[in-house]
Parts: C-alpha cells; structure tokens; sequence
C-alpha cells in the first residue's frame, strides 16, 4: 500500500493528512500556526514537524513509508521565497517526491471536479488563484486585499460598509437600516457615537459583522443590497483577471467559491457570476466547504505521478471527505 501526505500550513494552524492509494485516511494531525510572515521559517518548521509528527504516529506510518507529498502554504506568494520554503521542508527528512503551492490551490484541488479551473477564496480576507487543465501555468492575485485594491472579503466588506454608513449620516446618501443594526450591534447610544467610536477605534468593528450586512439586506434595504453587489463585481474582477492571465475566456471551466461570505448567497453570488459571465460566459461558479487538506493530499498524488482520472480523483476525495 501507497501512503501520500497533505499539509495545509495555515496563519491559525497547520493541518496535517496522510491518506492511502485507495483515498482512506490513515492519519491526521494538527501543528501551530505556520504562516512564515507571522512566525517565521522556524516557527513553519515547527508547525510542520508538529502536524506531521502526529499525523505518522496516528497512522502507525515512518516518513519513508509516504510515497508523495503536498503542502499547500498561507503566505508563500512570490517565486523569492521558494528556496527557503523548500529548505523548511527538507528539514522533514522528507524522501518523496512533493510540490507546494499557495494555500489558495488545495481549494481548488479540492473543490473543482478535474482540480483545475479558478478558485475565488472571500472569508476574513479574499484571495483568487487558478491554474490550467494541464497543472502547468498559475494564475493569480497579489493577495494582499485593500493594499493592492483587492476584495472582498468581510474584512474589506465591513470597511465599506462603515464608510457608506458615514455617508448617510452626512447625507452623501440617504439613510440606511444599516445604520441602525450596526448601532445595536456596537452597543452605541446613537449614529454619531458609533461614527465617533468607530474611528476612536473604542467600538472594534471587523469582519465577524458580515452577517449583518446580508441580513439587512435581505430585508430589502436597498444600500445594503448595493454593498453587496460591490462585492461581488469585486470578487469577479479578481477572478476576471486570473481568467485572462489563464486565456479562460473561450472555454468551460469551474470557478470554485470559499469561505464563510459565500454563505449569503445569491445576493453576493448572482452579480459575481453576471460579471464573469461577462468575460468568460461559459463560468461554472460552485461552491465547495471541501477541507483544504484534502487538495493538499491530492497534491502529493500528483507530486508522485499518480495518473488521477476524474472518476479516481472524485472517488478519493469523497473518501476522505467522510
């Protein structure tokens, strides 16, 4: 029996699988955060020992047993970092074959029916990345949000949604329900004083207050309706542009969508299609909530050459998915 090893390196934590040639989990284990922007190389390698280590002993497995190796890694963005990635990783001991991608990829490894296509990841914070139908060219993002005039994910959401609220109150626009379920949400005494304490920084208002942009919208308010159609037209600026860096245009593909936002719905979903479509009209958007570390296991399998049909992929991953 072949065993192969997925790791999904996160800001949080680190996840480790290893699953066998037939898609059954053998062993799991979990590590510390692992981002190196935030703990640095050595704090990566301790994630990785860690969640590795575990994941071995779990299976009753010796690193020389695993056959391929994925890692899909939060932060590994610019082709600069690949040398000290990959010296992170020798440190394994590791003696297979492995690749090591964004983060962003193990979703669409684990989300696209054939693990290729474009992946559009809104949660916390947003990022898009895709690649080709022959595993060969990357498309991507910066990733780095409203620094590089990117979103939106709740983050990028509750900013904008904070300044159109202020817009109100000056009467830029007319008023919104949105001022109102924000104030009680705060625990404000009125709109001035939640304006006030918003930008004092004494009310913390962050991306865990999406939710309330789309209940107000579903409610009908029209502005709130507007935020997220910005949304979602700038959800599908980010994957229009990995769609012409892949030359998408022309041909069916899948665009995988991840994260907590997409749980609104068509409210966010419909004007993000409607604008890709504008592009690319044969988009299929879909949503998965597929473990990143299962791409990540996917992706060793690849690393070790294993001829992975759709029908074998979609068997192991519904395998593992249990």
């Amino acid at each position: 029996m072949k065993y192969y090893l997925g790791i999904d390196i996160g800001a949080t934590k680190t996840a480790a699988l290893i699953a066998d040639e037939n898609g059954n989990v053998a062993g799991t284990g979990q590590g510390g955060p692992g981002n190196h922007e935030t703990v640095g190389y050595d704090g990566m390698e301790r994630a990785l020992c860690d969640s590795v280590k575990a994941a071995l002993s779990n299976a009753n497995l010796s690193m020389d047993q695993i056959a391929g190796a994925g890692f899909g890694i939060a932060g590994y963005d610019w082709t600069s970092e690949e040398r000290d990635m990959r010296d992170t990783i020798d440190r394994l001991g590791l003696q297979a074959p492995y690749k090591m991608v964004n983060d962003v990829v193990l979703g669409l490894l684990a989300g696209a029916s054939e693990g290729w296509g474009v992946a559009v990841v809104s949660g916390t914070g947003c990022n898009c990345r895709g690649r080709d139908r022959e595993f060969k060219r990357e498309g991507r993002v910066t990733g780095y949000g409203t620094t590089m005039g990117e979103g939106a994910g709740g983050s990028e959401l509750i900013a904008r949604t904070m300044q159109i609220i202020g817009y109100s109150w000056t009467k830029r626009l007319p008023p919104t329900a949105l001022a109102d379920a924000f104030i009680k949400h705060a625990g404000a005494k009125d709109l001035e004083d939640l304006i006030h304490g918003y930008t004092a920084h004494y009310y913390e208002i962050g991306a865990h207050a999406a939710p309330l942009v789309f209940q107000v919208a579903e409610a009908g308010d029209p502005i709130a309706r507007d935020l997220l159609t910005w949304a979602g037209h700038e959800l599908a600026e980010m994957a229009n542009g990995v769609i012409r860096q892949l030359n998408f245009e022309e041909i069916e593909f899948e665009v995988v969508l991840i994260g907590s936002m997409f749980k609104g719905g068509e409210l966010l979903i419909n004007p993000m299609r409607e604008k890709i479509h504008s592009l690319a009209p044969k988009a299929k958007l879909i949503r998965t909530e597929a473990k990143p570390v299962i791409g990540a296991a996917l992706l060793g399998m690849e690393a070790a050459e294993v001829n992975l049909s759709q029908e074998r992929r979609d068997q192991i991953k519904a395998t593992l998915a249990k």
